[in-house]
């Protein structure tokens, strides 16, 4: 492969030198090496050979659309900006969740399909608007107060989902997320990939399959988990039989990729409370009863995501919340400034101080003691008014959908050693790989393998 060095040290893809006419991205959520060795994967570890299976070292923090963003660009956190799975508004004072636009961060397929190729994308983050030529993303028509109105996916083409459901009915959305996630929306989102293939013959698909993440949250390393294993490589298993049997298999080339690994986690950890009995988190009433932080008047806030926590303190009050926060139980390591240079994070978007778990403990963003003072929306289904990821939402509670118990939570992801699984397989693929791949290693490994030429700087050479 041939690479030019630019100023700032990383490395512009000019073309490759193997060559696959399609390569299929399927990202299994939780999928580890561990699996494989097991034998729980059977049908994942008959495509993927001992000598092309791989460690990932996901980057830091290893929770979703960091993993995501750096798995597409092969550029590190720092550098893309997604340094959590939400983003806080420094000057609007707002903390969202999953609502981030992509802006210019072009991904692998929208810059190769830019080059030519045509390009697929089912599920992952940020999708509205994306270029590629084959693309879903579930987008519900909702009410002002986020009621669901209408079940629907935002697709390219823009009639793709209609044709979706006349063959595979609605998007099963309560099976996506929620007490209720099962292996039914991983079957529906394989499906919709195969008629994508029938229909639009991409080149490059990437395709988010995230079934394995309910049990591994839920029950971490569990008979429940190995259960859901199976499952999964039954529905890989079969959409790969399918892959088989058209007439591109030969020239084709499948990368399995699991974003990140999990531990096991007994010890919830509660930033916002620590912040709040500190006198830097102020809370107001959220207008039916319960308590909402007040984030124009807080000193400091904690937003929180899996194992890792970034916070956003007012100028002068970073040493308090230091203080505050550093005693606490599961509490590993509190980064500053240079901290978040060494694990990668150093971005204007990350908190003044940043977070990282013990392996036994995760961040819950709950800043209440009495359930009474709970908001409105924490028993709720509603990932994007809570200012922090809630895994208790895959529990069904006493009191509405979602759960209050977070000691029910059995595994947690987010520090740089959950690592996860990396594996070429098909008959285009390379024979082996290394032993661990860093998660930057992804995208220019594909372009090296689909020969093309793409805009894109990466921090790392392919494989």
């Amino acid at each position: 492969m041939t690479t030019e060095p630019d100023d700032d040290g990383t490395t512009t893809t000019a073309g490759g030198t193997t060559s696959a006419g399609r390569a299929i991205v399927l990202d299994v959520i939780g999928l580890e090496p561990d699996h494989l060795d097991r034998g729980l994967a059977p049908n994942i570890a008959d495509l993927v050979g001992e000598p092309a299976r791989a460690t990932l070292e996901p980057p830091f923090p290893a929770v979703t659309l960091p993993v995501q963003t750096t798995l597409a660009t092969g550029r590190s956190p720092e550098s893309h900006g997604d340094v959590s799975s939400g983003e806080y508004d420094r000057e609007h004072d707002v903390a969202a969740f999953w609502e981030r636009d992509r802006a210019d961060r072009d991904r692998l397929w929208e810059t190769a399909s830019d080059a030519g190729l045509t390009t697929g994308v089912f599920c992952f983050q940020h999708l509205i608007d994306t270029t590629a030529d084959v693309a879903l993303t579930p987008s519900p028509i909702e009410d002002e107060d986020n009621n669901i109105l209408e079940m629907n996916c935002w697709t390219n083409p823009d009639d793709f989902y209609d044709d979706l459901r006349e063959e595979l009915g609605h998007f099963p959305l309560h099976t996506y997320w929620g007490p209720g996630a099962n292996e039914e929306s991983s079957t529906w989102i394989l499906d919709a990939a195969s008629e994508a293939i029938e229909r639009h013959d991409p080149d490059l698909l990437w395709i988010y399959v995230p079934h394995l993440d309910y049990d591994g949250l839920r029950h971490g390393s569990s008979d429940e988990l190995d259960d859901a294993i199976g499952v999964v490589d039954d529905l890989v298993g079969e959409f790969i039989d399918g892959l088989r049997g058209d007439d591109r298999w030969d020239e084709t080339v499948v990368n399995v990729v699991s974003e990140y690994g999990f531990h096991d986690v007994d010890t919830p950890v509660f930033p916002n409370r620590a912040l709040r009995d500190a006198g830097l988190l102020s809370v107001m009433d959220d207008g039916e009863g319960g308590e909402e932080v007040d984030l124009g008047s807080s000193r400091a806030f904690a937003m929180v995501d899996h194992q890792v926590t970034h916070v956003y303190t007012d100028e002068g009050s970073v040493d308090d919340a230091r203080e505050a926060l550093a005693p606490l139980d599961g509490v590993e390591r509190v980064l500053g400034g240079e901290g978040k240079v060494e694990y990668g994070v150093d971005h204007p978007s990350a908190g003044d101080l940043v977070l990282v778990a013990e392996s036994s403990a995760w961040f819950q963003y709950y800043w209440w003691r009495e359930e009474s003072d709970a908001p409105y929306y924490a028993t709720d289904m509603d990932i994007h008014a809570k200012p922090g990821f809630d895994p208790c939402e895959l529990f069904f509670g006493d009191s509405g959908l979602a759960s209050l118990d977070p000691t029910l939570v059995g595994g947690s992801h987010g520090r740089r050693d959950c690592e996860g699984f990396y594996g070429l397989g098909g008959p285009a693929a390379p024979a082996s790989v290394p032993e661990t791949v860093d998660a930057r290693t992804v995208a220019p490994t594909l372009v090296d393998v689909l020969d093309i030429d793409v805009e894109m700087e990466f921090e790392t050479d392919p494989l």
